[in-house]
């Protein structure tokens, strides 16, 4: 029977909705976006409510796109100086630590199934495609709960984990491919061949993002666009280019992505703030696209038959192989102490990417493919109970949670600032308590280096004058010119900032 496109909108657009919804909950309970949205596939699935789901080409090809936007996203809200003093630490981690953590939870997973489910006859090299599959951290997850609980990490720790994160899938995506091809032909090839292959597509993915990145910040500059919502989809346009060209040049496409959305989210364009804001949302879209599509394909009831080997296998990725795969490409940086090793070691989330590449075997009809794809799918449900609630909880434990000031978010004025004004860029609530040194601007003692450019008085906005009135609740948009400025104004106002 064929199903009306209308019928399928509509449930698309009910499934959006109610992960949404979803989503808001995550942030408040502390349990990752991802695992709900993965939850309301499944609920929704054959085992649910009865949505037949199978087509590995349809998620390959959403997986992929999908993870093609997300790395550039990526790399656009990757600041180069924040990177820089961790750029050796965040290449080791994505690199010889991928490396690393697919051999030691190869090997263990190769013990583990002999132990288990021998009847599956699941060899080596299988045993290592699994790992490697798993061998890359999910960002998203990460960052989408240190944001929601505000919390801020000492030692340089985001931007170590954003490097790694970021740029450790281009190299997880290789040992897959490179596996996979291994497992198919049934022998081992010449090795000198394989670690010839993934440099030229290393270097020919860094040439080309870099490449192609320089050229997109020329056109968009240079082009003038009477319509400017048109600019996002430039930059769209130069990121789904990126990574074709690239895999036609024999490069490695993801990483290609993530250099040039690196390089231009890293150079001035024109637009550039709605631009980012723009794949802000597209970015949450492909994850949310992604993750209920994957939510759809499992089949819950496989689950029961893999669960021993599974939660064996992810105990030892969270307790054994990541930590000893951390600790060794640290271990040059006697600097860095134990406590940030351990945090390190425990944002070793799976996430959406370690599913996509499940997706890579069954799309090639590998041997065990659907055990391999069922175990990184429990392992992804796994990490994100026991890591991903954790993360908040053991950055305060291992003391590397900073308790500074924050800055309160602008909710009341629909305003935005570029990031090449460097200014900060808040909002405060007249008290009965400030107004105790008079109710006009001019009697609150500002800062020199602070500006009171509107406010907001019921659902009106005006721009003030130091003689303004001021009433409780009003609301004040803040302009300083750093954050130091900004403290002072709070201190001058004695007034928290929450």
């Amino acid at each position: 029977m064929e199903i009306q496109l209308e019928f399928i909108l509509l449930g698309l657009s009910l499934l959006f909705f109610v992960s949404i919804i979803a989503g808001k909950a995550s942030s408040r309970f502390g349990v990752p976006a991802l695992l709900l949205f993965l939850c309301v596939g499944m609920l929704c699935g054959s085992d649910g409510l009865g949505i037949h789901f199978n087509n590995i080409g349809i998620a390959q090809t959403i997986g992929t796109i999908s993870l093609c936007i997300i790395l550039f996203s990526g790399g656009m809200d990757t600041k180069m100086h924040e990177i820089r003093p961790v750029l050796k630490q965040g290449v080791l981690l994505a690199t010889l630590g991928v490396l690393l953590m697919s051999l030691i939870t190869g090997v263990l997973i190769w013990l583990i199934f002999g132990m288990t489910i021998k009847s599956a006859q699941i060899g080596f090299a299988s045993s290592l495609l699994l790992a490697a599959i798993m061998s890359s951290t999910d960002s998203a997850s990460v960052f989408a709960i240190l944001r929601s609980k505000g919390l801020r990490l000492k030692n340089n720790l985001r931007p170590t984990l954003e490097l790694e994160s970021g740029s450790n899938d281009p190299m997880a995506y290789i040992l897959v491919i490179t596996l996979i091809e291994i497992v198919k032909i049934n022998s081992m090839p010449n090795i000198w061949h394989i670690l010839g292959m993934i440099a030229m597509q290393l270097c020919i993915g860094v040439l080309a993002g870099f490449v192609l990145a320089k050229m997109a910040i020329v056109i968009i500059n240079r082009l003038k666009i009477d319509n400017a919502s048109l600019y996002p989809i430039l930059v769209l346009t130069f990121c789904i280019l990126t990574f074709s060209l690239t895999y036609f040049l024999k490069g490695n496409g993801f990483l290609a992505v993530y250099i040039a959305g690196l390089i231009i989210g890293n150079n001035s364009f024109q637009h550039k703030r709605s631009t980012v804001n723009f794949f802000n949302g597209l970015t949450w879209l492909c994850q949310l696209l992604m993750f209920l599509t994957l939510g759809l394909l499992v089949n819950p009831s496989e689950l029961l038959s893999v669960l021993i080997p599974g939660l064996i296998i992810s105990i030892v990725m969270i307790f054994i192989a990541r930590p000893i795969s951390v600790f060794l490409c640290l271990l040059p940086f006697r600097k860095m102490g134990i406590s940030s090793k351990i945090y390190i070691s425990w944002c070793g989330l799976r996430g959406a990417v370690p599913i996509i590449f499940a997706i890579l075997p069954l799309a090639e009809n590998i041997p065990n493919a659907r055990i391999i794809f069922n175990i990184v799918f429990l392992c992804t449900l796994v990490s994100l109970l026991i890591q991903g609630t954790s993360l908040p909880k053991m950055a305060k434990w291992l003391k590397l949670d900073d308790n500074t000031r924050q800055l309160k978010k602008v909710e009341d004025f629909d305003v935005d600032f570029s990031d090449e004004i460097k200014s900060v860029t808040t909002e405060i609530t007249i008290t009965d308590d400030i107004l105790k040194k008079g109710n006009h601007l001019m009697d609150l003692g500002l800062p020199d280096k602070t500006l009171v450019v509107m406010v907001k008085r019921n659902k009106k906005f005006f721009v003030p004058t130091g003689k303004t009135v001021l009433l409780a609740d009003d609301k004040l948009l803040i302009i300083t010119d750093d954050h130091e400025a900004l403290m002072e104004t709070y201190n001058t106002l004695n007034i928290a900032n929450k």
